[in-house]
């Protein structure tokens, strides 16, 4: 069975498929996103399968875009459902909101055509998913799923438990066609007490043009950012002070002007956090980002990616779930397996 052939939707720079591939069980024979700038960071860190630059709309399994696979990834867009733009969802001007109808149609195009459905799938989102237009964004999306044949179940786990310093809440989801694979599959325990700080992440010697010092931004904020062990944060002409040492969430609008980036103050003064220290707060001990890439470009990227250690443990207990069946036959459940599981979200 393994390892699985696994596609990557709204692929971004690969942080989901970093964490499946790390299990050693996932093979990515397909990648997507649109964006430019992502293609250039995600083609340089992964020396296969390179990442398809197209609308999703655009591509299929019967118009040869997408080959036969067993498993979907994917952090389909969430902009539309966050707090910070206003929740607007399925009614997003943008269109982002209905670009999750693509990963069912995707589903279900590959359930029709291959000799064998997919195996299960992976989604990540934001947490307020999950609450938005009082749950019924959320419900309709469980039952897309359920209906095009999927048993499921989601998590909402922060970041900050999973070994990086990073407060970040988001919500996954895992679906299985086989409901004894969903009754056998554990959400992984998070460790609530093994949390490091933004200063164990830091680099040793950052270029002079990260610090403030003695720009205007620096006489806003030296008289607030005083304690080299906390993390602050600009925004508004508000000063807003994390005392635990960790980061606040890393959103994309760290890229898009304003003073969205964590800020520190260490012994050269007072400074944001660089990309490649950014890219370590979601669990990216090694990414490379292409020559010439903007930095904006770059804290984009990261605010829009995924923790990688938070995937990479529930990888691990799909593919648990999935090997069951070739190391043991059937296992005892450790739950009731219920149709009224998907029946709660309809």
């Amino acid at each position: 069975m393994f390892p699985l052939k696994t596609i990557d939707l709204f692929a971004g720079i690969g942080g989901i498929r970093k964490g499946f591939e790390m299990t050693g069980k996932f093979r990515t024979v397909f990648a997507n996103d649109h964006d430019r700038n992502c293609k250039l960071t995600y083609d340089r860190n992964f020396a296969t399968t390179k990442l398809t630059l197209a609308d999703i709309k655009d591509i299929s399994i019967k118009g040869g875009n997408i080959p036969e696979f067993d498993f979907l990834v994917g952090g389909f867009p969430c902009q539309a459902f966050s707090v910070a733009i206003h929740g607007k969802g399925f009614r997003d001007e943008k269109g982002r909101g209905v670009l999750f109808s693509e990963i069912e149609r995707i589903l279900r195009e590959a359930i029709e055509v291959q000799s064998r459905p997919p195996v299960g799938f992976f989604l990540e989102n934001v947490r307020n998913l999950k609450s938005h237009d009082g749950g019924k964004t959320f419900a309709i999306i469980m039952q897309k799923l359920s209906e095009a044949g999927y048993f499921l179940d989601h998590k909402i786990y922060n970041s900050l438990n999973f070994g990086v310093p990073q407060n970040r809440e988001r919500i996954y989801i895992v679906g299985f066609r086989d409901p004894k694979r969903l009754a056998r599959f554990e959400w992984p325990e998070p460790n609530n007490n093994a949390r490091p700080k933004v200063a164990d992440i830091l680099e040793r010697d950052v270029d002079p043009n990260y610090y403030y010092n003695g720009t205007p931004l620096f006489e806003k904020i030296k008289t607030h950012v005083t304690n080299p062990n906390y993390v602050y944060l600009y925004r508004r002409n508000h000063v807003r002070v994390h005392r635990d040492g960790h980061s606040p969430t890393l959103v994309a609008s760290m890229g898009l002007g304003g003073h969205n980036v964590p800020i520190i103050r260490d012994l050269k003064g007072i400074r944001r956090l660089t990309p490649k220290e950014c890219a370590r707060l979601q669990g990216y001990g090694d990414l490379q980002f292409p020559p010439g890439l903007a930095d904006a470009n770059a804290y984009k990227q990261i605010g829009n990616s995924v923790t990688v250690p938070v995937v990479k443990r529930i990888a691990d207990a799909i593919a648990d779930a999935l090997e069951a069946d070739l190391r043991t036959g059937l296992v005892p459940s450790k739950k009731p397996l219920l149709r009224e599981l998907q029946l709660a979200y309809i």
